[in-house]
């Protein structure tokens, strides 16, 4: 999976220490977003590390690291995406300290999952519409009222202006439908 945001879709990594496991889900989404596979929890947080993930289907139980390292050091380092537990480990209350945005235990089924990955998909992509509005209202209104001299060497407008760019990509990748970024541009924000 290259690390570009020109590609249509969610990028899905799926960590199961069970090389059949993962394989079969990754499979399961194949034709429907692009889909890695890590075998083990150190390999998941190098593949976040090194690459563009929207979506993690992370098993609790390895051997390495477990899920619940894996997720916490996630949160640790500002992980922007949605992540999955996908486990055979029976939920108990321990899971309220857990960061995961959604828990499906064992046997998972193939409509499960794409309907899972889906739904994340979606919250994912209304989350980074709402930080891409943000950002590209500052860096409109920015450029409409200052003169390109004072941007020019602006490091923090240089920011906002890069952080908009990457949030219009993902977002772009993310949607199904498009219209409310035209709507969005559509909007008159200088008073001009």
């Amino acid at each position: 999976m290259a690390d570009t945001d020109t590609d249509q879709g969610p990028r899905i990594l799926v960590v199961d220490d069970e090389r059949e496991v993962a394989d079969a889900y990754a499979l399961r989404l194949r034709g429907e977003c692009a889909v890695e596979t890590a075998y083990g929890g150190r390999e998941a947080l190098s593949t976040v590390e090194d690459q563009t993930v929207d979506i993690v289907l992370l098993d609790r139980h390895m051997p390495d690291i477990s899920g619940d390292e894996v997720l916490e050091t996630l949160e640790e380092r500002g992980f922007e995406g949605r992540v999955v537990m996908v486990t055979a480990i029976d939920p108990g209350f321990d899971v309220l300290d857990l960061p995961f945005d959604d828990y499906l235990c064992k046997p998972v089924d193939r409509a499960d999952i794409r309907s899972v990955v889906d739904h994340q998909r979606r919250v994912l992509a209304y989350e980074t519409l709402g930080e891409y509005f943000s950002a590209k209202s500052t860096e409109t209104v920015l450029t409409s009222q200052t003169s390109p001299e004072q941007r020019e060497n602006h490091e923090e407008f240089a920011a906002v202006r890069e952080r908009a760019r990457r949030l219009e990509q993902r977002a772009r990748r993310l949607l199904d439908d498009e219209t409310v970024l035209a709507e969005f541009a559509d909007v008159d924000r200088d008073g001009r």
